[in-house]
């Protein structure tokens, strides 16, 4: 049950305002997508993608930070690298 790492990681907001959060890999995602209270189907797919990788389906990392930022901007939770 490892995680999958990607580069660059994804910026999020988090329940302190001012704090980001860089999720770089599918358990950190995972545990963001769990705190979102905005859980359209693009969360679903996230959660999906993280949930299937973690329990070592293989899927491409690349693919779940593309779902996993999707899911950020969703939620309005994404947050730019800068």
């Amino acid at each position: 049950m490892a995680s999958l790492w990607f580069v660059p990681p994804v910026f999020v907001k988090t329940e302190t305002d001012g704090v980001r959060h860089g999720c770089n890999n599918t358990r950190a995602a995972l545990e963001q997508l769990k705190r979102w209270t905005r859980r359209g189907p693009r969360w679903h797919k996230a959660w999906t993608l993280c949930l299937s990788a973690l329990e070592g389906d293989p899927i491409d990392p690349h693919v779940i930070r593309k779902a996993f930022v999707a899911a950020a901007k969703e939620a309005e939770m994404y947050l730019s690298p800068e």
